[in-house]
């Protein structure tokens, strides 16, 4: 059930990733940054095709985040229930504002047949309301990563000491990393880089099932 759970939670970062990378990616990305108009660049098929893969995959993420969960309790580790906690309360949140964007998306799109007093007062209600929830997200899964390293340090885990260095919020520093120092790769990477993070996370996760499960 572990091993299965690791495997729903690598789909998940598949599924979403692929998602968001359909919402998000077009190659007039970089530099089109300002009001959103990088969606300008984005077809509307992919806004529909993306939004459906994200949302479905989403609630995968609350599985996967089952298998971190009991990978971190070992026989006892009060510490893991606050990682899973925070775990679901992080893709909440995500899958609130993933659910956003192909409807703001569509709003870029018909920019030109709209006021453009009316249009800047609907992104800026979209900023306080949406945006603002990717802010709120970061700040979780950086005290999940703290709550992460706890565990694995303080109570016996499933997992190898080295595991707490690939916390959450230290692949996903990575992730960005490589978009700034390495660009053209990077943009690639780094409209999904929350999705890139689980991906090595659970990757890594059912390496060490495989060698320390017993």
């Amino acid at each position: 059930m572990i091993y299965i759970t690791g495997i729903l939670g690598l789909i998940a970062s598949i599924t979403v990733g692929l998602g968001e990378f359909l919402l998000h990616y077009s190659n007039q990305i970089v530099g089109n940054s300002a009001h959103y108009n990088f969606f300008k660049f984005v077809p509307r098929e992919n806004l529909i095709y993306g939004h459906f893969l994200a949302v479905l995959g989403t609630p995968l993420y609350f599985v996967g985040y089952y298998h971190i969960y009991k990978m971190l309790k070992g026989k006892e580790n009060k510490w893991a229930f606050i990682v899973f906690t925070l775990g679901v309360l992080a893709f909440t949140v995500g899958g609130f504002w993933i659910t956003s964007r192909a409807f703001l998306g569509t709003i870029v799109h018909l920019q030109d047949d709209i006021n453009s007093t009316v249009y800047r007062q609907i992104l800026g209600n979209y900023t306080l309301l949406s945006e603002s929830l990717v802010q709120i997200l970061r700040v979780i899964i950086l005290l999940l990563s703290a709550f992460f390293i706890i565990a694995i340090y303080k109570s016996p885990t499933y997992y190898n000491k080295w595991m707490a260095i690939t916390n959450p919020i230290v692949i996903l520093i990575l992730v960005f990393a490589v978009y700034f120092i390495i660009p053209s790769i990077g943009k690639y990477i780094a409209p999904i880089a929350m999705n890139v993070t689980h991906l090595i996370l659970f990757s890594l996760s059912l390496y060490q099932f495989n060698k320390n499960y017993k």
